[in-house]
């Protein structure tokens, strides 16, 4: 994937700009991210909380990286998790056996 950039205009609300100032985001890199997110045929949707959204936000937008980037450790936690509750079921049908 070509990670070329071109500049752009972009008007935003004052209110919208203040926004985004206050919780320290970097508007290309929310823009960026945000584009992308329209443009894939593959996109997941997570609730998360609060805290998790600001940090997701700040380090994206902030540090150049994308939803692409995320994704490797994304599947490392979604293996964890399927660890996690392989040994909840085995555990649940050693209860069988008893």
């Amino acid at each position: 994937m070509d990670k070329s950039l071109k500049r752009i205009s972009l008007l935003v609300r004052d209110d919208q700009y203040e926004a985004l100032n206050q919780k320290g985001l970097n508007l290309s890199g929310l823009v960026r991210d945000l584009i992308d997110d329209y443009l894939s045929d593959h996109k997941i949707t997570l609730s998360v909380s609060e805290d998790t959204r600001s940090l997701y936000d700040r380090i994206i937008s902030n540090s150049g990286s994308s939803d692409q980037d995320l994704e490797v450790y994304f599947r490392q936690a979604l293996e964890g998790l399927l660890d996690a509750k392989i040994k909840e079921m085995q555990a649940l049908k050693k209860e069988f056996k008893t």
